[in-house]
């Protein structure tokens, strides 16, 4: 029974990931690692708005009409920087149309090899099941050259709401790697979540509090090449809250998370 649950679980995280998100015009490279690729995808969406955020600028996604993921809603009001120099992403419910609305920006800037850091204030331990918070870099090939972290319950309140996942780099065979885990925030809404990655392993943590070391660590998780693909590919981060399959919240209810910066240290 663990294993088909697991089957199950893999199989909707392949499905929730395989998405079209935001991707930019012919980003620089300059993150990008000795030895790696770069990657400049083609842009699929429209973007009518920039930000400047943590020392980058970022593209804001707002197509016409619906768009991957989910499909989705995207409203550019839905994303702001305050005057701390917070990034806010929200969903809401335009009472004008009556559409759920979500919120996703996308790095100008391609980012390769090193660690990479976002500081989270929000109910993201206490999302409603249809609402998924995605910090990822992502080459703009569905199903490849993507690193995750989600916090996604994947439209079943009963599933674990903490999700690292890889998928592989073009030529290797399309298995995602993932690993999925339940998690509280006894300690407040202040979170620290990271991955670094090299050309042989990504190494996820997740922990309580605003840190850049492992103090209050409460999660990791390390994918080692060979056994997983990863990418070798320089790529835009992009940051996504958005509703699953397109759904509304099941409670009726919108949602607010305040990123409070994104770091990279290049190796």
């Amino acid at each position: 029974m663990r294993r088909l649950s697991f089957i199950l679980l893999a199989a909707v995280l392949f499905t929730a990931c395989q998405k079209e998100k935001t991707t930019v015009t012919p980003p620089p490279t300059s993150a990008k690692p000795a030895g790696e690729i770069a990657v400049t995808p083609e842009s699929k969406l429209k973007t009518n708005a920039t930000i400047s955020w943590s020392g980058y600028t970022w593209n804001v996604k707002a197509p016409t009409g619906t768009a991957g993921p989910g499909p989705n809603y995207w409203n550019p009001a839905n994303v702001w920087v305050d005057a701390n120099g917070w990034l806010h992403l929200k969903i809401s419910k335009n009472p004008s149309n009556n559409h759920w609305e979500c919120a996703e920006i996308s790095s100008t800037q391609n980012f390769g090899y090193g660690t990479y850091q976002w500081q989270i204030d929000g109910p993201i331990a206490t999302f409603d099941k249809n609402i998924v918070l995605g910090l990822f870099d992502y080459s703009g090939n569905d199903g490849r050259d993507e690193i995750d972290i989600e916090f996604a319950r994947w439209g079943n309140s009963a599933w674990p709401n903490l999700n690292y996942t890889i998928f592989p780099k073009a030529g290797d065979p399309p298995t995602p790697a993932s690993y999925s885990t339940e998690f509280t925030s006894p300690g407040g809404t202040y979170t620290t979540h990271r991955f670094k990655r090299t050309s042989t392993s990504v190494v996820f943590k997740s922990l309580y509090g605003f840190y850049n070391d492992d103090t209050n660590l409460f999660l990791t998780k390390t994918f080692n090449s060979p056994g997983t693909s990863i990418s070798t590919l320089s790529m835009p981060v992009l940051l996504n809250l958005w509703c699953f399959n397109g759904l509304a919240p099941s409670n009726g209810q919108g949602v607010e998370v305040v990123i409070h910066n994104f770091k990279f240290t290049a190796l």
